[in-house]
């Protein structure tokens, strides 16, 4: 039980993320310029948290196959699904009902964080323009809960400037992965009030604006603005 009296989770297992981080990775290297930076600033051990912007599909397999250290990453639930599902399931990821405050989705994090894991978030909770121009609490309320330090994550060239949110970049096309410096959050005990939470996420919020923006100033790819009008593919 937590300090809350509410049911325990045990960590996903990492058996099958490393094996297809090898198979996706490798795909994924052969079909894209693929270009990391920064790799030296994610912590080589201990609870991370990978906070990255979201503008593409490419996005999610990108952080679960490419980044420094072994990543479950809450993927929406609708992924879940056939073959893909399986897989996901396989590889430790978590399913996230997005539509609403997915209690289960949040515990299963925090085991995998305090099994020493990273997990991978997508604060925004949906694709966009990816400027961070809002996040949800759930990054804030992870951090809180287990003192683990985020590392935000620019990704760029996933979508181009007008396609939907589920276009996939062309063969060979640019893409980059910047990681910035760990974010380091203070760990506190339950309760946790939810103006604490909010202030929190309203830091890590303008600390990844701040990353992706100056990242944007080096990066070879363009951020690709707004989804187009009426696109439901977030």
């Amino acid at each position: 039980m937590t300090d809350s009296g509410e049911k325990t989770y045990s960590a996903p297992g990492h058996a099958g993320l490393t094996v297809l981080r090898a198979t996706v990775g490798r795909w994924l290297g052969s079909r894209y310029d693929l270009h990391q930076h920064g790799t030296e600033h994610v912590p080589a051990d201990g609870p991370v948290i990978f906070a990255a912007n979201h503008s593409g599909w490419l996005d999610g397999p990108l952080l679960i196959a490419c980044t420094p250290r072994p990543a479950h990453a809450l993927v929406k639930a609708e992924q879940f699904e056939g073959r893909s599902g399986a897989l996901l399931r396989l590889a430790g990821q978590i399913s996230v009902r997005r539509d609403e405050n997915d209690a289960a989705a949040v515990r299963k994090a925090v085991a995998a964080l305090e099994a020493q894991h990273a997990v991978a978030v997508f604060p925004e909770g949906t694709r966009g323009a990816g400027d961070v121009a809002h996040v949800k609490d759930g990054m804030a309320y992870l951090a809180l809960v287990t003192g683990a330090p985020v590392v935000p994550v620019a990704i760029f060239g996933t979508r181009q400037a007008g396609q939907p949110g589920d276009a996939k970049p062309d063969k060979g096309a640019r893409i980059e992965l910047f990681y910035g410096r760990p974010i380091a959050v203070e760990r506190r005990p339950w309760p946790r009030a939810r103006g604490e939470v909010r202030t929190l996420a309203g830091r890590l919020q303008q600390e990844l604006r701040v990353h992706v923006e100056k990242s944007a100033e080096v990066s070879e790819v363009a951020l690709p603005g707004p989804l187009p009008p009426g696109d439901t593919h977030v």
